[in-house]
């Protein structure tokens, strides 16, 4: 399971599809409807935050925003809540965007360079050290090393 803390418009095709069919996944754990997944690590960060399945619906909406832009069609009567006004925001480390970034980098070089030259035309700082990408819009960067809840 990948549910990405970074802005949605550096994914691809397929970790965009990806991250929406995973986070519904962990919606249906944070509302009871499955057995399995309930300790995984992605979904830590949802648990902590004030309310837990807002996040998720708010975090879920913002996908199907990119997905639109794209012209994708995801069907959001999927989603267990409505979009509020004021979304539930959580905090990300930087050292967490920064371990995502080098992820996703080795993911595109693998499976859609076109994806990643295009990034790098328009970030051209894209892999350097000091490089701080975009987060998902649910999330503020605040310092600090990857997770806790990370594999690495």
């Amino acid at each position: 399971m990948r549910i990405w803390s970074l802005d949605p418009a550096y994914l691809d095709r397929q970790a965009l599809i990806a991250c929406w069919r995973e986070t519904l996944l962990a919606q249906a754990v944070l509302h009871g409807n499955t057995k399995g997944y309930t300790n995984h690590p992605q979904l830590h960060r949802f648990k902590e935050a004030e309310d837990p399945k807002q996040a998720i619906v708010d975090y879920l909406h913002i996908l199907a925003d990119e997905a639109d832009a794209r012209g994708y069609k995801f069907n959001r009567t999927r989603l267990l809540g409505e979009r509020l006004p004021n979304p539930v925001i959580m905090t990300v480390t930087d050292g967490q965007l920064r371990y995502e970034l080098a992820h996703l980098i080795n993911k595109l070089t693998a499976r859609s360079p076109q994806v990643l030259d295009k990034l790098r035309l328009e970030e051209p700082t894209l892999e350097l050290d000091t490089y701080l990408p975009r987060t998902h819009r649910l999330f503020t960067m605040i310092p600090g090393d990857v997770e806790h809840w990370e594999r690495v």
